[in-house]
């Protein structure tokens, strides 16, 4: 199938042969035709899979084909939870419509408010934003959504999670009712499924391959070794396998500027992204790892998400991420477009239930890599996606039970004994660990023996939360509190506390604490 069999004009089939594509990736050819005909999209596919053009291509053909903007409106809205993917995003739109009398625009915390002004006052045919800033230049009255006919959440899944779930209800009810909704990212939850679908009309669902799973074009491993040891291995496999470029993903933002200052110690060029540096410093430093100027970007999860950077040939997991999904996010930064890609994790025990969670997100068992001279002395359990057995053990340990296992006895010795009866085992109490061993009950005592009164459980830790950002662990915010997050001044939390929680049109309302 070419693009000219999904109906676009020739305008953008002209800008599409001078960009190269020739023929539509399997996501594209779903969601092209259905965003044309106006239909609400749900669309989950696996990163590098052109997911971008597939609501991009046939919005711009729809504006062009619809009319014209007026001041302050504009007549389709792209969500996005951060600043690098609204940067790329509006230069894809940009890229797509060059041959087209559209105006597209793109505005983000972070920076001057004043020239996103200017341009909104002549109005716009495009806006990428993210919610933050969008809700700011609503409040300032220099936007109107009057015209609106299309809003797309791409990254869909990190959107309408609770980290942006205020902001989204507060611009769901500005929107008008009638309009037309895209969602696009690589993993849905069941949870997020449900949240999605109270804000979709009949939708039609895309789903690329099997949910929540990596391209095949990346070849993923882990080596298990000690926390402490993580940043002397990571440079022994800096020389050891001579990576020309790389991203690594650290958890905090301190970790990433501690890892950053190590490697330019030994000589490394590295620069950091996260959410402590500026806006434009942020930009610098990937547009820099983007024209090879440094080898190495430190970065935690606000680069997990939609960057493309062309043929990166690895992704390197210093820390797991703390939400599974993200794992995928994250590997799918490499091995885009059908070309090859290596993800590497250093994985310590501290980090095995997140391991765990990751290999049971993406049903697969991540083959394990052990490397001499770096063996970690507090082991990391083995783990197993639900249902797929463990990948083998190599090395010295593993011969040595397997040479057991095989040995003859000596002729004329004596019988080996049976082994004694195991006691039936039950199942794991919820919280327990594999590393523990198998859990046996205690024998249950005899009738006519006295029942002892089982000792009063311990009263459950108060629970911790992550701070927004992957910060530091702190007291989770007590019911009901406002948390302002990155981006969110004096002004956006005296807005957020004096509106009323707004309800989504057609969103279905959650039980339970929000």
């Amino acid at each position: 199938m070419t693009f000219h069999a999904l109906g676009l004009i020739d305008p953008l089939l002209r800008t599409l042969d001078a960009l190269g594509y020739k023929q539509p990736t399997p996501v594209q050819k779903q969601a092209i035709p259905a965003v044309l005909a106006g239909r609400d999209v749900m669309a989950a596919a696996q990163t590098g899979t052109g997911k971008t053009a597939g609501f991009a291509l046939p919005i711009l053909q729809r504006l062009t084909m619809d009319g014209a903007t007026a001041p302050l409106c504009i007549r389709a809205l792209v969500l996005v939870p951060t600043r690098e993917l609204a940067e790329q995003v509006y230069e894809s739109f940009r890229s797509y419509g060059g041959n087209l009398p559209l105006r597209s625009a793109v505005a983000y915390g972070g920076v001057p408010i004043d020239p996103q002004i200017a341009k909104l006052r002549k109005g716009l045919d495009v806006l990428v934003a993210t919610p933050g800033r969008l809700i700011d230049l609503h409040d300032q009255g220099v936007i109107s959504f009057e015209l609106l006919q299309t809003l797309v959440l791409d990254e869909a899944d990190r959107m309408l999670d609770l980290g942006f779930e205020r902001d989204l209800d507060i611009l769901l009810e500005a929107l008008p009712k009638q309009r037309q909704t895209l969602m696009f990212s690589a993993t849905f939850s069941d949870q997020i499924r449900k949240l999605a679908n109270g804000m979709l009309k009949d939708p039609v669902a895309i789903q690329v391959a099997a949910a929540n799973t990596a391209t095949k074009s990346v070849k993923q491993w882990l080596i298990p070794t000690d926390k402490r040891r993580k940043p002397e291995l990571f440079l022994h496999l800096l020389n050891k396998l001579g990576w020309i470029q790389a991203l690594v993903f650290v958890k905090t933002r301190k970790g990433a500027e501690a890892l950053v200052k190590t490697l330019l110690e030994h000589g490394v060029s590295a620069d950091a992204i996260h959410g402590d540096k500026t806006q434009p410093a942020r930009l610098r430093a990937l547009d820099r790892f983007k024209r090879k100027e440094v080898r190495l970007l430190i970065a935690t999860d606000v680069a997990a998400r939609g960057l493309d950077i062309e043929a990166l040939p690895q992704v390197v997991n210093f820390d797991l991420p703390s939400v599974a999904e993200d794992y995928i996010h994250r590997i799918g930064r490499t091995g885009r477009a059908g070309m090859a890609g290596e993800a590497i994790s250093l994985v310590c025990a501290d980090e095995v239930d997140m391991l765990r969670a990751i290999e049971t997100l993406t049903r697969q068992a991540i083959p394990r890599c052990e490397e001499p001279g770096f063996e970690a002395d507090h082991r990391v359990p083995e783990t197993a996606a639900r249902g797929v057995a463990a990948p083998a053990r190599k090395g010295p340990a593993a011969n040595a039970i397997k040479a057991a296992k095989t040995a003859k006895r000596p002729a004329g010795a004596p019988p080996m004994a049976k082994a004694p009866a195991v006691a039936k085992t039950a199942a794991r109490p919820a919280g327990g660990s594999e590393s523990l061993g198998v859990y046996t009950p205690p024998e249950k005592p005899a009738k006519s023996a006295p029942r002892e009164r089982a000792p009063a459980k311990e009263a459950a830790a108060p629970r911790r939360a992550f701070a927004p950002g992957g910060g530091s662990r702190g007291p989770a915010a007590p019911k009901g509190a406002v948390v302002v997050t990155n981006g969110r001044g004096a002004k956006s939390q005296a807005r957020t506390e004096g509106r009323a929680a707004a309800k989504p049109a057609g969103r279905k309302s959650r039980s339970g604490p929000r």
